[in-house]
């Protein structure tokens, strides 16, 4: 087998190339997975550089057969050591007050992904006794902000899994753990497409998250293993409410 493996699922030039760069430092051999392909020379291309091994992966999470086949075929190559699943959610919010059944329902498509990922890599570090499981989210998962709706109940979802996988796998050599973030990404498209239209979304100063800081916590995480949940709030008063 090969080197260990980190898997960064919903890679983008933010939060997710961040990860790939900080494991691939510490010898990780890292796959990257997002959406589209489009992107993916430019990501292979700054992690070699680097000299991390890397392989790039084209899949629509909420497409489970693809997920898994490639999931599996990551596996094979070397043991999968750390998952991370950072996929933002694709769906408009709705203000609490207006959510219904369907739009809660679909707001889990966000969430479900990351069970199907689990399930596939799991059986390997529980055969081992090694492993993490990484996931990030939003600082609504933890604090009412009502305009994000829907999107808060799934996100409270995900953390909740992350934080009763750590309990239920920790004495078995297994963490898990989340990133529970308020505040904009840099460099995340997100993050950009804000700045490119100042009038229209306000100003991002004093609300943004270097993308590499949270990829430092994150190994922190994983290597010290003391803690399943890191908050990190630079909203303040700009807080969706």
């Amino acid at each position: 087998m090969g080197r260990k493996t980190a898997v960064i699922i919903g890679v983008g030039p933010g939060l997710g190339m961040s990860m790939a760069r900080r494991f691939g430092d510490e010898g990780f051999r890292v796959a990257v997975l997002s959406r589209s392909g489009t992107r993916h020379a430019a990501y292979l291309a700054d992690l070699a550089e680097r000299g991390i091994e890397a392989s790039a992966h084209a899949v629509d999470v909420t497409d489970g057969v693809r997920l898994g086949a490639v999931l599996a075929d990551i596996q094979r190559a070397g043991d999968i050591e750390l998952l991370y699943y950072g996929p933002g959610a694709t769906q408009q919010p709705r203000p609490i007050a207006e959510i219904d059944a369907a739009s809660v329902r679909a707001s889990f498509d966000w969430v479900l992904p990351a069970v199907d990922a689990v399930r596939v890599v799991l059986p390997g570090m529980l055969e081992r006794g090694s492993g993490a499981l990484l996931f990030a989210g939003g600082l609504s998962s933890v604090r009412p902000m009502p305009m994000l709706g829907q999107l808060a109940l799934a996100g409270a979802a995900l953390r909740n899994y992350a934080l009763t996988l750590n309990a239920g796998l920790a004495e078995r050599g297994i963490y898990a753990g989340t990133l529970t973030i308020g505040g904009l990404v840099e460099r995340g498209d997100i993050h950009a497409m804000i700045a490119a239209d100042p009038d229209r979304f306000g100003g991002a100063a004093g609300h943004t998250l270097d993308p590499d800081d949270l990829a430092e916590a994150a190994w922190r995480m994983y290597r010290d293993r003391d803690r399943a949940e890191e908050v990190f709030d630079v909203l303040g008063d700009a807080e969706v409410r």
